[in-house]
C-alpha cells in the first residue's frame, strides 16, 4: 500500500489519540463561542474543532448549513482554543472555499464517499495543497468503495490522509442510528497499512445515551480517536439533536474511557509472544482439520454423483445447524458465532460439491 503521513506528521502538533468535538452544525458565532467557553470552563480542550457548514440532508427544507459565512466564525475557535478546524466539504466548490478559508483539515462525508465521482471532483480542487483529508466509511458495508476515495486523494498528491468510521446503514437493526460493523475499520486497518481511524459514535448511536459505551469500544478495538458531536445546549441545536453532548458531558465522557496503548507502538513481552505463538499452533491445526474434512466433503460429492443425488439436503443442513451450534455454545462459544461459521464452511462444502456435478456434466457431453 503506498505511503501516507499519519496524524502527528499533519503538522499541527496532534499527538493520539485523536479527539474530534464540536457541533453538528455552525449555527451562529454565539453558538461557536459559548461551546468553546464550555470547552474551556471543563478543561476539555479536543485535538480538533468540528462543526458542519454544509449538511446534506435526506429531504429539501431541512437546515442544510450555514455555507461560507460559517467559516469566518472558526477564528472565534482559533482565539479561544488555538486548536485546528475541520469542515466536511461535499463538492468541489466546498473544497475550494475551505481553502481560501485557511481550514486546517477537511473530512469527506458518508454520502459523499459512496459517489466516486463527487470524491474525484474533491480531490482535484484540493490537488497542489497540502491539508490533510479524513474519509468517512460510505453507507453501506463496502471496503473498496472506502479505500477507493481515500486512493484518490493519495492519487493527487495529498498524502494526510485518515478514515472515520460511522457506521453503516442497516434499516434491520434498531439498535443503532448507523450499525458499526467493526469489522470494517479494522479490515481496513489491516489492508492498508498505518492507516488511522477515527471513530464517530455520535453517528452510530444516534442518541447521546450510548456514546460513551461504543467510545470505549472503539478504543479496545484499537481504532485512533473519536468525533463527538458536542453542543452548549444539545436539545435546541438545529441539527442531529439527540445525538450531541454538553462540553461538561464530553469531559465526563472523555475521563470514563480507559485509552488502550496501541501494540504496534510498544514492544511485546515475551509473555505475548509466547501466547502468539500458541494461537499460531492452534491455527496451524484448525487448518489442517478443514483439510481433512473438506477432503470427506469431496468423496461426499463423489458419492452423490455417483447415485444422481442433489448437492443440497435441507434435513441434513438443518440437523447440522441445530446440533454444531448447540455443541458449541455448550463450549462457550457464541450461538451467533457458530452460526456464521458453519455457514462459511457449508458454503465451501455447497461449492465444492457442485463443481464435481459440473465436472462429471462436462465429461457426458
Amino acid at each position: 500500500m503506498k505511503e501516507h503521513k499519519q496524524i502527528k506528521d499533519w503538522g499541527l502538533g496532534l499527538t493520539g489519540p485523536t479527539i474530534i468535538a464540536g457541533p453538528c452544525s455552525a449555527e451562529t458565532p454565539e453558538q461557536i463561542e459559548q461551546i468553546c467557553i464550555e470547552m474551556k470552563e471543563n478543561n476539555v480542550i479536543p485535538s480538533m474543532f468540528r462543526a458542519g457548514i454544509w449538511k446534506p440532508r435526506t429531504r429539501p427544507g431541512s437546515f442544510e448549513g450555514i455555507g461560507e459565512e460559517g467559516l469566518k466564525w472558526m477564528e472565534i475557535v482559533r482565539h479561544h482554543l488555538n486548536i485546528p478546524i475541520t469542515v466536511e466539504v461535499g463538492n468541489a466548490a466546498h473544497a475550494e472555499i475551505a481553502l481560501r478559508n485557511n481550514v486546517d483539515v477537511v473530512w469527506v462525508g458518508a454520502r459523499t464517499t459512496v459517489n466516486p465521482f463527487a470524491v474525484q471532483e474533491i480531490a482535484d480542487a484540493l490537488a497542489g495543497s497540502d491539508i490533510p483529508v479524513m474519509v468517512k466509511n460510505p453507507m453501506n458495508p463496502d471496503l473498496d468503495l472506502w479505500m477507493g476515495a481515500l486512493e484518490r486523494f493519495h492519487a493527487v498528491g495529498l498524502t494526510k490522509l485518515a478514515a472515520i468510521h460511522r457506521g453503516f446503514s442497516d434499516a434491520y437493526d434498531k439498535r443503532y442510528r448507523n450499525k458499526p460493523n467493526w469489522s470494517m475499520p479494522m479490515h481496513l486497518k489491516r489492508v492498508w497499512t498505518g492507516m488511522e481511524v477515527i471513530n464517530d459514535p455520535s453517528h452510530i448511536v444516534g442518541k447521546r445515551d450510548g456514546i460513551l459505551e461504543i467510545s470505549q469500544k472503539a478504543m479496545n478495538f484499537g481504532l485512533d480517536g473519536l468525533m463527538i458531536e458536542t453542543h452548549h445546549d444539545p436539545d435546541k441545536a438545529w441539527s442531529d439533536a439527540k445525538q450531541q453532548v454538553t462540553p461538561a458531558r464530553l469531559k465526563e465522557i472523555l475521563s470514563a474511557i480507559d485509552f488502550k496503548k496501541p501494540l504496534e507502538s510498544e514492544q511485546p513481552s515475551e509473555k505475548l509472544n509466547d501466547l502468539r505463538r500458541a494461537v499460531d499452533h492452534l491455527d496451524d491445526q484448525l487448518l489442517d482439520i478443514l483439510q481433512e474434512r473438506f477432503a470427506v466433503i469431496d468423496q461426499i460429492g463423489a458419492h452423490k454423483r455417483e447415485h444422481h443425488l442433489s448437492v443440497f439436503q435441507s434435513n441434513r443442513w438443518k440437523e447440522v445447524m441445530e446440533g454444531r451450534t448447540e455443541k458449541g455454545v455448550k463450549k462457550n462459544l457464541s450461538e451467533k458465532f457458530m452460526r456464521e461459521l458453519l455457514y462459511c464452511i457449508h458454503e465451501e462444502s455447497v461449492k465444492r460439491q457442485e463443481k464435481q456435478l459440473r465436472e462429471a456434466d462436462t465429461v457426458k457431453k
